[in-house]
């Protein structure tokens, strides 16, 4: 890589800062000038065969002078992209003798709970699972020593078949790693790159399948994202850009471009976690820590918890059916519902909204690009909830009376509806797919969602957040001054973080609780010292420790929060019990508790970022009257009514709107239904207090 350099900057505080998201449609930038509090944004497509290129687009759309920034974090979809589309490169995959299967056995789930059907591919083909002779025990013992003739023969025959990247995944190599350790450095003589996984060191855990697949997945994209970030690195310092370039990671932090390869998989889901950090940063400064977050885009909609403006971070994320990534990660879930998302009626004569999607292309049918079945946002068009000047006929003439041409004959006749009644149902179908979508986050985790607000983000997200609020009894709803570049404000205000997991496996009553706390203070001072190797200044250093626990015989773990404590044994089981019946509501004294994995997240804070600036000041109005554009006829709960339509922009500083209203911005559409009462706080959030919603 040409530049950034293999020697990081000295840790600065960068004034100029950067943060750019490559999303499947387009590439989002924030330029945040804390010198001059100057603010710029920019949105151009996605350039799909050189994401770099999208990179550089937007850099030049927001007028920035690339020798001037200091900072530049990026949110890429790269390695997302490849393991979704099965992109990846041709892997070679190493273990232990009488272990290649273990990524096909998995679980023993099946990809449909009902019927003979679905299918399964694993991350890397059976002819390129190699076994060797070794063998550890449980405990870490010496089994069968390492073949090393063996393993030259497996990695010279896997070289031949032409693979890129190779993993090295051993049995029980979590309790002693010395044959993956050596086993490496074996590799690292003969393999033609240094894309070599170890299995350990990526995941330190006992679980061999979900290690096994997470190695898999780091090593078949590790070659695709190095290649990304040293072209883009490449392409930033042949315009005099001479720092660090940082990559946002899964679990919400970020790290150079430089390392960032090494843990590919670490990036995977990254740019969900971008929105969820910005949510938390946003929520924080508004006076809401307690947040569900509501992203929907064109194809489906992603939520997540924060609690005290922390996210929800997890480390048993399935990306897909059987590929688990055991790193930790922002806790997001996922439904196919989106603005792009196609409704039908069911051969039994039900109406059913996605999870296919129109997508971009063709797209909704007002896109105007050939689209031919009826989506959400062809309803929301209907309705009047986004403006027909605005999207109707964007590219090919298509009028609104055509769009509801096709909701009349395809939804509406075999329903018993007009166009405009097929339309709202069509939405409050939606409504209520992605009301489930929160209650998988807060419901069905033991939280109750009328304690959080609903933060509302994406291009569709403010559209349809207030109603979806009133379904759940959300009293609040936080749409924030740009939702539809969210992501990229994310990556602006991300702060610096790295995640350790270590596994113990034992019950606690035999546990070395002075080895535990040993492992504990090793992980922060790890973390520390990568902060400390960052080119980025940090404020504070925060530490968090976690224990995965779970009672003797029990599958699932349960992560008990413990601060910064170092408990001792019966605290730590009473800890345990109590986060334990929290959760459950039952009580089992009798039973055993295993502590099974020690976890430390150690996070670097960044300085404060004023997001005041992102509404230009200049562009507000005196008054109410003079931020509305005109009035339009919007449907609310089963027929029309007059309602005023603002521009964002130019609402005053102190606006306060009541609903029904429209807010329009460049970036999305705000609903406001009747009895909303909207308010403008200081960094021009709308906080929105619903109406119905419990106080």
């Amino acid at each position: 890589m040409s530049a950034p350099s293999a020697t990081p900057d000295a840790p600065r505080r960068a004034s100029v800062v950067a943060g750019v998201d490559v999303g499947g449609t387009f590439t989002d930038l924030v330029l945040f000038d804390t010198g001059s509090g100057r603010v710029r944004l920019a949105k151009t497509p996605t350039t799909l065969d050189n994401q770099a290129f999208g990179v550089l687009n937007a850099l030049d759309a927001a007028g920035a002078d690339v020798a001037g920034l200091d900072l530049v974090v990026h949110g890429t979809t790269t390695t997302t992209n490849a393991v979704l589309e099965r992109r990846l490169c041709r892997t070679g995959f190493v273990t232990t003798r009488g272990f290649r299967d273990v990524l096909e056995l998995g679980r023993r789930t099946r990809p449909q709970p009902y019927g003979m059907k679905g299918d399964f591919r694993p991350i890397v083909p059976r002819d390129l699972r190699l076994e060797v002779p070794e063998r550890m025990t449980a405990r870490g013992e010496v089994l069968t020593p390492l073949d090393e003739d063996a393993l030259r023969a497996a990695l010279a025959e896997l070289v031949a078949k032409g693979c890129e990247a190779l993993v090295i995944h051993f049995l029980h190599s979590y309790a002693n790693p010395a044959h993956e350790i050596r086993a490496g450095e074996i590799a690292r003589e003969v393999w033609p790159n240094g894309d070599v996984t170890l299995g350990h060191a990526l995941l330190s855990e006992s679980r061999e399948y979900e290690r096994g697949v997470t190695a898999a997945v780091n090593a078949s994209v590790q070659p695709l994202l190095r290649r990304y970030v040293e072209r883009l690195a490449d392409s930033l310092a042949s315009r005099g850009y001479a720092h660090d370039l940082l990559v946002m990671t899964g679990n919400g932090g970020m790290v150079s471009a430089r390392r960032v390869a090494d843990e590919a998989a670490k990036t995977v889901m990254s740019g969900p976690a971008t929105g969820v950090m910005a949510a938390a940063y946003t929520g924080r400064r508004a006076g809401l820590p307690d947040l569900v977050t509501y992203d929907m885009g064109g194809t489906s909609t992603d939520v997540a918890l924060i609690r005290g403006a922390e996210p929800s971070v997890s480390s048993e994320i399935e990306v897909e059916y059987a590929m688990p990534i055991h790193l930790p990660m922002v806790d997001v879930r996922t439904v196919g519902a989106g603005g792009g998302s196609i409704a039908r009626v069911t051969a039994a004569g039900l109406l059913q909204v996605g999870p296919d999607s129109a997508g971009a292309k063709p797209g909704p049918i007002c896109y105007g690009r050939g689209g031919t079945e009826p989506t959400i946002s062809d309803a929301n068009l209907l309705l009047g909830r986004l403006d027909p000047a605005r999207l109707a006929a964007v590219e090919g003439g298509v009028t609104v009376d055509h769009v509801a041409a096709v909701f009349r004959d395809k939804l509406g006749a075999p329903l018993g509806l007009d166009a405009l009644g097929a339309a709202a149902a069509v939405i409050r179908v939606a409504n209520a797919r992605m009301a489930d979508a929160v209650r998988m986050v807060s419901v069905s985790l033991g939280e109750d969602p009328r304690d959080f607000a609903l933060f509302a983000f994406g291009g569709a997200g403010p559209l349809h957040a207030s109603a979806i609020a009133r379904e759940l009894g959300i009293p609040k709803v936080l749409v924030p001054a740009r939702p539809g570049i969210t992501n990229a404000l994310g990556c602006v205000v991300a702060d610096l973080r790295h995640d350790f997991v270590r596994s113990v496996n034992r019950p606690l009553r035999d546990v070395d609780m002075t080895a535990v706390h040993a492992l504990w203070r090793a992980q922060e001072a790890e973390g520390r010292a990568a902060i400390a190797g960052e080119a980025v200044e940090v404020e504070t250093v925060t530490v968090a420790r976690f224990a995965d626990m779970q009672f003797v015989g029990q599958t699932h773990l349960l992560r008990v929060p413990l601060g910064t404590d170092l408990p001792g044994r019966d605290d730590l089981q009473a800890r345990f019990e109590r986060a334990y019946f929290d959760r459950f509501h039952v009580a089992l004294p009798e039973i055993r508790a295993a502590l099974v994995a020690l976890a430390t997240s150690v996070v670097g804070r960044r300085a404060e970022i004023d997001l005041s600036a992102l509404i230009d000041p200049a562009g507000r109005r005196a008054s109410l009257a003079e931020a509305r554009r005109t009035t339009r006829p919007v449907w609310f709960d089963g027929g029309f009514l007059d309602t005023p339509v603002y521009v964002r922009d130019h609402l005053p500083a102190d606006a306060v709107v009541v609903g029904p209203a429209i807010v329009e911005q460049m970036d999305t559409t705000i609903v406001l239904e009747p009895g909303d009462v909207a308010v403008q706080d200081r960094d021009g959030n709308l906080i929105v207090t619903v109406a119905g919603g419990d106080a």
